[in-house]
């Protein structure tokens, strides 16, 4: 649809940036809204931006006006207040207000594979997760009362070139150029789903002005599940490594070494997730993820080769991942 009016709230990180750039790409009238400072990537060319601090509802009003929108993507709402105040904000400003939401907030650990949209939504490990439930409510509940057009979206592990998946970033990279010992949780055999942000993108913007999306809910990953195992030995084939050194040891154990890797490890993880993709294939019949991480491994080495900044080798992380190899 061609000039739909579309507001990213947010927008410049990994997955919101790839999706600005699809709607661009598609001829949408695109909109960010943020803070400016500080943003993670340029907005693209053509873009309008506004400056405001979402937090902040009487600068978002200032900046917002009288304006109207065929749709509002929040990137950026957390914790239910902040959905609270994004309901007050933009009831009657947008034909369809897409919440993103998270995988992690399906049950865990999860009792069937595959995933669905209708698995249960509980996640006793990670805040954050519990967090994005909440806000869930806030939505569907102000959807069911007055009318409030939300369409949830629920992303997994989703990258681009600037991330790296493995538990110590590119710490890990370096362990494995170096011959070291690197650190995989568990058992290395439990399965995950890394979706790129550009087919992510395509999917998303698929949901944009679809009026049979409001009230419903959305899974959008790759189908492709890889073990851990896997995961680093793609990331240690594009690193030009043959044969990385995997040490296997349990999620508990480094949670309990690095209590600020717990929840993600225990809430998400160390988990098994396979995802049933269908409903999304359904409403945006043209998606599909056309890349394998193997080549996303390939466009994070070539990111990295490109930016020195980002190729920081943690003195902590080296001295944690000696103690947990057994060093």
């Amino acid at each position: 649809m061609p000039g739909l009016r579309v507001l990213f709230v947010g927008g410049t990180g990994v997955i919101s940036a790839a999706a600005v750039a699809r709607a661009v790409a598609l001829g949408f009238n695109v909109t960010v809204l943020n803070r400016g400072v500080g943003s993670e990537r340029p907005v693209p060319a053509g873009v309008e931006q506004l400056v405001a601090d979402v937090r902040d509802p009487a600068a978002v009003s200032a900046v917002l006006g009288r304006r109207r929108f065929d749709v509002v993507a929040d990137f950026v709402t957390f914790v239910p207040e902040q959905a609270r105040a994004a309901v007050k904000l933009f009831a009657g400003r947008c034909g369809q207000y897409i919440f993103i939401s998270s995988a992690s907030a399906y049950q865990k650990p999860p009792l069937r594979l595959p995933i669905t949209e209708s698995t249960p939504l509980r996640n006793p490990f990670w805040q954050y997760s519990r967090d994005k439930i909440a806000c869930e409510d806030v939505f569907v509940t102000a959807y069911r009362s007055q009318g409030f057009p939300v369409t949830v979206v629920r992303p997994s592990h989703t990258y681009d070139a600037t991330r790296l998946p493995l538990l110590f970033g590119w710490t890990d990279v370096h362990r494995m150029r170096a011959g070291l010992p690197v650190v995989v949780h568990g058992d290395g055999t439990s399965l995950w789903t890394l979706t790129h942000a550009d087919d992510f993108a395509v999917a998303f913007t698929g949901l944009l002005g679809l009026a049979a999306a409001v009230g419903e809910s959305f899974t959008i990953t790759s189908d492709e599940v890889l073990p851990w195992d896997a995961v680093y030995r793609a990331v240690a084939a594009a690193a030009d490594v043959d044969d990385p050194v995997l040490v296997h040891v349990a999620s508990d154990t480094i949670a309990a070494a690095a209590p600020e890797l717990g929840p993600g490890l225990l809430g998400d993880k160390s988990h098994s997730v396979i995802f049933d993709n269908a409903k999304i294939k359904r409403y945006v019949p043209g998606f599909a993820a056309r890349i394998p991480y193997a080549t996303g491994a390939r466009q994070i080495m070539a990111w990295h080769v490109d930016h020195p900044e980002a190729r920081v080798v943690d003195a902590g992380h080296m001295a944690l991942s000696d103690r947990l190899a057994g060093l």
